[in-house]
C-alpha cells in the first residue's frame, strides 16, 4: 500500500511500528527493537505504560481542551507546580511555568521571553539571544537563528537573523587549540569578549545546552564553565538560558542538568522527557527575576500556541511524573548509566572509535578515521548511518548524527535509553554496537 504520508527522507524505507513496551518498540513484521536512543532522548519512563493512556482519557472525559486566553485548568495549575518543585532551588520561590506542544516552541517562547523581558525593563535595545557554534536549539525559525549547527541552518541561511555565535565548549576536539585546564575556559570568556565590545548591548540573552545532545554527541563541560557562563551573564545583566529540552526531567542523573554544576538559570526550556512521548509537550520554566519584570511591567505577555497547556498532554505529564517518583526512575540513572558504559568499554578500543562521553543516560560514540590523529572520515561515507542500520539489523535502535569536527565532518551515534533500562538490555547494547563496527569496518 502506497504511504500518503510526507517522509523524514523519500528515499529510506521506515518500519511500522505498531506497539511499545519497556525498553522495545515492535513492528508490523514481527521484529522487536531495543530502543537504545529513547526515540531521539524523548522516553524516560519507557514503553507501553498503560496508566499513562488512563489518564488521558479521564482527562478527555472531563474537558478535552480549554483556551488559556480565557481558562486555566487544575490539571496545568498541578503540573506547573510540580515542575517547579523539581526545578534548581532558586527558580522555585516566584517561579512560572509557561506550557508549549515541544521543545522547539519552547525555544520560541524564551526568545520572546528574553526580548520581552527587556522591553518591560525599559532597555528596548536588547534583543539578540547569542549561542555557540554547532549548537541546536530547534527547528523553528526563532530557534534555528539561536542554532550554530552549520549543516541546519544551511538550507535556510536567507530566512535567519545572525544574532552571534561563540566557540563551543568541546574539550575532545577544542575548536580554540587549547587544552583544560591551562585555557582558563577561553571558550566560555568568548561570550565576556563579545560582550564586553563595541555595539554588543543589543544582546538580551545567552542560550545554551549544558550537555551538548545531538550536535556534538553528549559532549560534557569541564568543571568551572557553567559556573563561569553564569557569572558572565550577571556580569552583563543579560539572561543565562539552559536548554534542557533533551538533558532535563532526571537525563543526566540530576533532576535539571545545570544542578550538575550547582548553577540557577532564569530560564530552562524543557521538552522530550517532560511527557515521555506520550503526548507532544514542552514547557519553560520561568525565574522570579523574569516573572516579576513582567507582573510589575505590563502584565501581559505579547505570545501564545492554541494549543500551549492542552488538557491531555497537562494529564501526560502529571501521569509521567507519578511514574517516574513512584518507581524512583530519577534515583535510578545513575545505576544504569554505569551499566551502560560499562557495556561500551569494549568499543573503546576499537581503531575507528575515536571517544566514548556523556553523562548519566546521555551517551555518545564517535567514529574517526585514525585513532591517533582524530582525524573524521569523509562526510559523504555517512559512517554513522552505516553503523545505525547495522546497529538495527542487530535488533538496536541508536541516533546516527554528523558534524561534530566542524560541523559537516564527524561521525558519531547518541544513546538515550529510557531509565528502565536493565543491565543485560545494556549489555544488548554494547553487543550490537560491537557487531556494526565489525560489519561496517570489516573488524
Amino acid at each position: 500500500m502506497p504511504s500518503h504520508l510526507f517522509p523524514r527522507n523519500f528515499r529510506k524505507d521506515y518500519p511500522q511500528a505498531v506497539r511499545g513496551e519497556g525498553c522495545w518498540i515492535f513492528t508490523e513484521d514481527g521484529k522487536r527493537y531495543l530502543d537504545a536512543f529513547g526515540q531521539a532522548a524523548v522516553v524516560s519512563i519507557g514503553h507501553g505504560v498503560a496508566s499513562i493512556g488512563h489518564a488521558m482519557a479521564r482527562q478527555a472525559e472531563q474537558l478535552s481542551f480549554a483556551h488559556t486566553s480565557q481558562f486555566s485548568t487544575p490539571v496545568a495549575e498541578k503540573l506547573a507546580q510540580r515542575l517547579l518543585a523539581l526545578a534548581p532551588a532558586g527558580m522555585r520561590n516566584g517561579g512560572r511555568v509557561y506550557f508549549t506542544s515541544g521543545g522547539s516552541e519552547a525555544t520560541e517562547t524564551a526568545i520572546k521571553l528574553a526580548r520581552q523581558f527587556h522591553l518591560e525593563r525599559g532597555q528596548p535595545e536588547r534583543y539578540r539571544v547569542v549561542s555557540r557554534r554547532q549548537s541546536y536549539h530547534g527547528s523553528t525559525l526563532g530557534a534555528m537563528a539561536v542554532s550554530g549547527n552549520v549543516a541546519r541552518r544551511a538550507p535556510y541561511q536567507p530566512l535567519l537573523s545572525e544574532w552571534g555565535h561563540i566557540a563551543s565548549c568541546f574539550c575532545a576536539r577544542c575548536e580554540l587549540h587549547l587544552k583544560f585546564p591551562d585555557c582558563m575556559l577561553a571558550c566560555a570568556n568568548e561570550l565576556d569578549l563579545l560582550l564586553s565590545s563595541a555595539n554588543w548591548n543589543s544582546v538580551a540573552a545567552f542560550i545554551f545546552e549544558p550537555v551538548v545532545g545531538a550536535t556534538l554527541g553528549a559532549a560534557v563541560p569541564p568543571e568551572g564553565y557553567v559556573q563561569r557562563l553564569a557569572e558572565i551573564c550577571r556580569e552583563h545583566d543579560i539572561l543565562l538560558i539552559a536548554d534542557e529540552v533533551m538533558t532535563g526531567l532526571g537525563r543526566t542523573g540530576k533532576k535539571f542538568a545545570v544542578e550538575n554544576w550547582n548553577v540557577t538559570p532564569d530560564i530552562i526550556t524543557v521538552g522530550k522527557g517532560i511527557a515521555s512521548g506520550y503526548a507532544a509537550l514542552g514547557a519553560v520554566i520561568v525565574g522570579p527575576r523574569v516573572v516579576e519584570a513582567f507582573a510589575k511591567g505590563s502584565g501581559a505577555f505579547q505570545h501564545g500556541f492554541t494549543y500551549q497547556a492542552h488538557p491531555l498532554s497537562m494529564a501526560a505529564g502529571n501521569a509521567v511524573l507519578d511514574v517516574l517518583e513512584e518507581r524512583n526512575l530519577f534515583g535510578r540513572v545513575p545505576e544504569a548509566s554505569r551499566d551502560l558504559f560499562a557495556a561500551l568499554e569494549p568499543v573503546k578500543s576499537h581503531p575507528h572509535v575515536g571517544d566514548v562521553r556523556g553523562l548519566g543516560l546521555l551517551a555518545g560514540v564517535e567514529f574517526v578515521k585514525d585513532k591517533a590523529s582524530g582525524m573524521p572520515f569523509a562526510r559523504e561515507e555517512s559512517i554513522c548511518e552505516k553503523i545505525r542500520a547495522a546497529a538495527m539489523l542487530n535488533g538496536v535502535l541508536t541516533y546516527p548524527t554528523q558534524g561534530c569536527v566542524d560541523g559537516l565532518q564527524g561521525d558519531h551515534i547518541l544513546l538515550a535509553p529510557p531509565f528502565t533500562i536493565s543491565h543485560d538490555e545494556c549489555q544488548t547494547i554494547g553487543h550490537a554496537l560491537a557487531s556494526a563496527l565489525k560489519s561496517v569496518f570489516g573488524s
